[in-house]
């Protein structure tokens, strides 16, 4: 009995799989923030290793309020508009990036510098909450290259 309670023990972590392990997020990035700006756009990766799709659907930071965008183009003009989340494939993934689908970060407690570092967590309604560092970069940063 007393082997069946200590196999329990240690085999417990291995059977409770956590949600976060099913959603990755790679090349979290914000551009810094010219002085007095109360806005940034967050961009991103996200890896749904699950089989079954999932959706992000907000975030929370100490930094700002997060809120779920969209640019669209409407003729000459891009437009942004927020969405109620989006959707990850199973087995798939879905890029945020400038002049499409990024997280918002609104009413900013003070401005953004190169190098500094963002808490967002980041909820999703089948992973849960994943929480993220995203890295400042330069005001005129371009995305990341992706490596294949």
């Amino acid at each position: 009995m007393r082997y069946i309670a200590l196999a329990l023990v240690l085999l417990a972590p291995l059977l409770a799989v956590p949600a976060w392990a099913q959603v990755e997020i790679h090349e979290p990035w914000i551009r810094a923030t010219p002085p007095g700006a109360k806005l940034a756009a967050g961009y991103m990766t996200i890896h749904n290793q699950a089989a079954q799709p999932d959706r992000l659907v907000g975030g929370s930071s100490p930094a700002a309020k997060v809120e779920t965008h969209v640019s669209d183009k409407d003729g000459d003009i891009m437009r942004m508009r927020q969405v109620k989340g989006y959707d990850i494939p199973a087995q798939g993934s879905f890029e945020l990036s400038p002049n499409g689908a990024h997280l918002m970060l609104v009413d900013l407690k003070q401005p953004l510098k190169e190098g500094d570092k963002v808490p967002v967590t980041l909820k999703f309604e089948h992973a849960g909450e994943v929480n993220v560092q995203f890295q400042v970069r330069a005001l005129a940063a371009a995305p990341p290259h992706h490596m294949h």
